[in-house]
């Protein structure tokens, strides 16, 4: 399999942010440098999709002063999403540097080719270290990671007003949705 469909439901939306992950980059309100993908290019194309399962806030976000979103397909909501069409190495990267490891540090992109029992495969045990399957696009997989913790398991962290204007800006682009919009989706998620 040549590409898969990466599915991000946080700051990651936003293709300037999620072009840090591929280029490297620090993104705008953040306080990181992202060294950038062993392979550095753009997504072939992006997709708008809504996934059924609920988005929380938690940790402290080093790159961020404050919660990040986490994805918890069990629990039932809707989640905003936007799908990236990458390759498996690349979302191998992403899932490395998320973690705060360089890329090419873990075997992410044998395990994106495969079935996964249940929908799902924990490397480990931190906080973006469980990839997801949420379903396909175009016959080709859409995958995601998360927390192995659920949303009614883990203590929520307010995000900073970095972290929120990157997700809305990612929000917009992806959906096309009104401010009032985004911020009634924001709101109900925070609370």
């Amino acid at each position: 399999m040549n590409h898969l469909w990466y599915v991000s439901y946080g700051s990651n939306m936003s293709l300037e942010r999620f072009t840090c992950y591929l280029e490297g980059g620090t993104p705008p309100g953040g306080k990181r440098h992202n060294p950038g993908a062993r392979d550095r290019t753009p997504p072939v194309r992006d997709v708008g999709v809504v996934l059924p399962g609920t988005t929380y806030f938690a940790i402290d976000s080093p790159q961020w002063g404050g919660g990040v979103a986490f994805y918890d397909h069990l629990t039932p909501g809707r989640t905003a999403a936007r799908a990236y069409l990458i390759t498996p190495e690349q979302l191998a990267d992403v899932a490395a540097q998320e973690m705060y490891r360089e890329p090419g540090t873990n075997d992410l992109a044998d395990v994106a080719v495969r079935p996964l029992p249940d929908g799902r495969h924990s490397w480990g045990d931190g906080h973006y270290e469980t990839l997801v399957r949420v379903g396909e696009h175009d016959d080709l997989p859409m995958l995601t990671f998360t927390s192995p913790i659920g949303v009614g398991e883990i203590d929520h962290v307010p995000p900073s007003e970095a972290y929120l204007a990157t997700m809305a800006t990612g929000i917009r682009e992806a959906h096309g949705w009104p401010d009032a919009d985004i911020d009634s989706y924001v709101a109900a998620i925070r609370t």
